[in-house]
């Protein structure tokens, strides 16, 4: 095994502790066969995406790919102690060397965060997959750049739709219902609706549903089902509101201090996870609408909601809400700049310019 640079050794250690200058000092010895090991905070626990995905692939696949030379312990982000806002400085500084960010959660301290996921942006996984497309060389760019910062993953969530206790036909249909709603831009869409969003906890919802706190809810088909929101619902709308992008990234220093047959198997490793994860998404989005709905093939608990399908009148008004509500919001928080990146890498992609106000 060749020698490893003194550099390299205290940067392993400072990010990996000990067992990284074990495992790389150099060859022979018992030490020398010490494997790496890393620390990693993954996404939400207690979902599929950790507990059949990211949870296997960092415990199980990792030492495969690496023939046993890295090993991890990886913790869910909502039980790392680390809020969604601090995550990315966490990252930036090396506190955490690899770690997964949730978009909206960090939308506060770099709003262009949310140019891949504002509400209605993508109504289906085929827009949102050509969003990520077209954003990820910038995004990819700004967190190397502005916060040292190595992106190795994109994911996301299931769809987020709109589940509420009494017919609806259209959008338009929303206007005076108050809705519970998950993030600023979900509030400001139904209030362009003429609708009043409501902040509840997500175990909070079927009781506010149940007692009429409010009349309609965002969340995930399959999760919400979960908890049992078919019970008080009658109908479902099956475009997504938004979905739940998050990032896995490494502070670029801890990266590049890995030797490169160790980081070329891991960057592979990832991309099969980032794949995995998406056709689950895509699975997980449809068996939950099924199961809402009680339609054949639903492997849960089946609902009887009347499923809401976009419209053309819908598809028409989605676009003047993210041309003149979504989209003018975002860049009042984000900056002027933002509307050039916008037009630079997702106006073709929308068919929607960004002016900046």
């Amino acid at each position: 095994m060749r020698e490893t640079p003194p550099r390299l050794l205290r940067l392993l250690g400072a990010f990996f502790g000990g067992a990284a200058l074990l495992a790389l000092a150099g060859a022979g010895g018992a030490a020398a066969q010490e494997p790496l090991r890393l620390r990693v905070v993954g996404g939400l626990g207690g979902v599929s995406q950790y507990t059949r995905h990211e949870e296997p692939f960092w415990r199980e696949r990792v030492p495969e790919l690496t023939r046993g030379r890295v090993v991890a312990e990886i913790t869910p982000s909502d039980r790392s102690g680390i809020p969604p806002d601090a995550m990315l400085a966490r990252i930036g500084r090396g506190d955490v060397p690899f770690g997964t960010i949730l978009l909206a959660g960090a939308a506060a301290e770099e709003p262009e965060f949310q140019a891949l996921d504002l509400p209605l942006q993508n109504p289906d996984i085929a827009a949102l997959r050509r969003t990520v497309g077209l954003y990820r060389p910038h995004l990819q760019r700004l967190l190397a750049e502005r916060y040292g910062v190595e992106l190795l993953s994109v994911l996301t969530y299931p769809a987020q739709v709109v589940w509420c206790r009494q017919p609806f036909a259209s959008l338009k249909d929303l206007a005076g219902r108050r809705i519970r709603i998950s993030s600023l831009g979900q509030g400001e869409v139904f209030e362009a609706l003429g609708a009043t969003p409501v902040s509840v906890p997500f175990a909070g919802m079927v009781g506010a549903m149940r007692d009429g706190a409010v009349e309609c809810a965002v969340t995930g088909a399959l999760s919400g089902g979960a908890i049992g929101l078919q019970a008080v619902s009658t109908h479902i709308q099956d475009m997504a509101l938004s979905w739940g992008v998050s990032i896995f990234v490494a502070n670029r220093a801890a990266w590049n201090a890995l030797p490169e047959d160790l980081r070329a198997p891991l960057r592979a490793g990832l991309g099969e996870l980032e794949a995995a994860i998406w056709a689950s998404v895509e699975g997980e989005t449809a068996e939950g609408m099924r199961c809402a709905t009680g339609a054949a093939g639903c492997t849960g608990t089946a609902g009887r909601l009347t499923a809401v399908p976009m419209t053309s009148d819908d598809a028409e008004l989605r676009r003047g809400l993210l041309n003149w509500t979504v989209l003018p919001r975002w860049i009042d928080r984000c900056g002027p700049d933002c509307a050039a990146v916008w037009n630079a890498s997702l106006a073709a992609g929308s068919g929607v310019q960004a002016h900046a106000r």
